[in-house]
């Protein structure tokens, strides 16, 4: 009882009639670059994410040295 292959190619031809070809090409369109900005967005944020991790990790580490002035070495 499921959507035979005449049923989908009914629908497919009232779409078509009702919106037009160019008008759903541009659609899909529009579809596929806002994913690909969404995924490139995902994945910026983890690396933002991962760059976050590092610099809490470092975060109550003493470094030990000396603090010394420009003029005090001449």
């Amino acid at each position: 009882m499921g959507i035979s292959i005449w049923q989908l190619l009914i629908i497919l031809a009232i779409v078509l009639i009702l919106f037009g070809a160019k008008r759903i090409r541009s659609l899909g369109s529009d579809l596929g670059t806002a994913v690909k900005g969404f995924r490139d967005a995902v994945k910026e944020g983890e690396e933002k994410g991962a760059d976050a991790e590092k610099l809490e990790s470092r975060e109550g580490k003493t470094i030990e040295g000396e603090a010394t002035r420009e003029k005090d070495k001449a």
